[in-house]
């Protein structure tokens, strides 16, 4: 199947031939049917499998048809980064249709917030948008959704888990009854469905498998202390010249500090979300054009980054839930191509990797650690699963039987069988050294402290 099998415009379609886009993934070829037909859909897809275009490419089909002069399509996103990065894909695919579109998102500076008004006063037939700055704008009187046709919500589980919800709803409320809404997300929890209740119209769904990385990845990991992650960054990264490699680590405090360490010998920038709007965009327009060569970051550059020709993902930290792995990972052999993703395992985080290759449905392989790191902790596989050491303090198995001491009466107190067995009482245990048994004749006295397995115990 090609991409002229949906037959789109010719202009479209032109445009489509000129980015050389020629046989559409598994979401596109499911989703953009639906979408031509003007049906509410539910599609579920991971990064990386063209979840834009499936939306993209029938809402331009359609603009372009049967002609718009006012605001006709909202799309939302989570973050201004992705918005930013829808609107670059539209301006591509409608090259040669005259529609034009505008990312509304806060961050940036006041020259930013003018262009933005500009373009929603002159006209756009799409508007790309965070909910924050939406709502602003909604509030002050600033936009008539009043013609739109299609709302579109991307990446809608990291919107919940950002807190959106709440304004994804007072936005609808702006929005005319009689539309067409389509929710992508890379995720379906149940708190996801239910929330497509409210607002989508007897949706269809399509859900593509969650979990498998693309083939192309070549994927394997090292069982590391800590202290050994920065060497081992270094000399991954002085194995060959790598063109695009995206460093991940859990925190922006962990991704300020290795890029101090990295800055020194190789082509690094930091991003994270402490940086200015404009420096972001600089920062990643920079990654794009292949003017800064390694980018080591938050989450925040896990989904919605659409940089083709990354070569190398290195997780420095394991992440915490297995899809962000997933996504972590989607960000390389993009388009049929082929990537490297490398995630470091420290013993605290066995337990999140066994998840993660339960959601893979693989063994990753495991690399021994280059000569001069020293030795890493064992990867104990499934029984990182139960391993209390591993996610936790270490606690005393307590299930376990003591090894008897020789039995040693004390003073006043009979050996052998001659002693009596009494219920212990709740007396503080005096510390009087062991003496001499006592003889045996005359009438022994009970033990004061009964067993003395008890006495072991306590």
């Amino acid at each position: 199947m090609d991409f002229r099998t949906f037959q789109f415009e010719e202009n479209l379609q032109d445009g489509l031939d000129a980015m050389g886009f020629e046989q559409p993934t598994p979401i596109q070829e499911k989703a953009i049917p639906v979408i031509m037909e003007g049906k509410d859909l539910i599609a579920c897809a991971q990064t990386g499998t063209g979840k834009t275009a499936a939306f993209i490419l029938p809402i331009l089909n359609k603009i372009s048809k049967t002609g718009s002069e006012k605001l006709n399509t909202l799309i939302l996103a989570p973050t201004r980064e992705l918005a930013i990065q829808i609107d670059q894909q539209i301006q591509g695919f409608a090259y040669f249709l005259g529609i034009s579109s505008i990312p509304i998102y806060g961050g940036g500076d006041g020259v930013v917030w003018e262009q933005q008004k500009r373009a929603l006063e002159t006209g756009a037939e799409i508007v790309v948008a965070t909910p924050g700055r939406l709502i602003a704008l909604l509030a002050g009187g600033k936009m008539d959704l009043s013609s739109l046709e299609h709302l579109i919500l991307d990446e809608a589980d990291r919107m919940m888990d950002m807190g959106f919800s709440d304004d994804i709803l007072k936005i609808v409320n702006y929005l005319p009854q009689k539309r067409q809404t389509v929710l992508f997300s890379a995720t379906m929890p149940s708190r996801i469905r239910q929330f497509s209740m409210k607002i989508l119209n007897k949706p269809e769904e399509i859900s593509i498998a969650i979990g498998k990385t693309a083939e192309g990845v070549t994927q394997s990991m090292y069982s590391v202390y800590d202290p050994q992650k920065e060497d081992l960054v270094r000399h991954i990264l002085s194995q060959k010249p790598y063109e695009a490699v995206i460093i991940f680590a859990s925190t922006k405090e962990k991704v300020k500090a290795l890029y101090k360490v990295l800055r020194k010998d190789f082509d690094v920038e930091a991003f994270h979300s402490d940086l200015e709007q404009v420096e972001r965009e600089k920062i990643m327009s920079n990654f794009k054009n292949k003017m800064v060569k390694i980018l080591v970051g938050t989450d925040i550059i896990s989904r919605g980054i659409d940089v083709v020709g990354i070569e190398l993902v290195i997780n420095f930290d394991t992440p915490s839930d297995p899809e962000d792995y997933v996504h972590r990972v989607g960000r390389t052999a993009r388009a049929d191509k082929e990537g490297e993703a490398i995630t470091f395992v420290n013993p605290k985080d066995q337990h999140k990797f066994v998840r993660i290759e339960k959601l893979i449905g693989m063994n990753v392989t495991q690399i021994p650690l280059p000569e001069g790191l020293g030795d890493g902790p064992v990867y104990s596989g499934e029984k990182a699963k139960s391993d209390s050491s591993s996610s936790g303090p270490k606690f005393k198995d307590k299930s376990k039987k003591k090894k008897k001491k020789p039995f040693k009466p004390r003073e006043n107190e009979p050996a052998g069988e001659e002693r009596k067995q009494e219920p212990r009482e709740n007396k503080p245990i005096e510390n009087k050294p062991a003496q001499s048994p006592p003889s045996n004749s005359g009438e022994a006295k009970p033990s004061k402290f009964g067993q003395r397995k008890n006495v072991i115990d306590s």
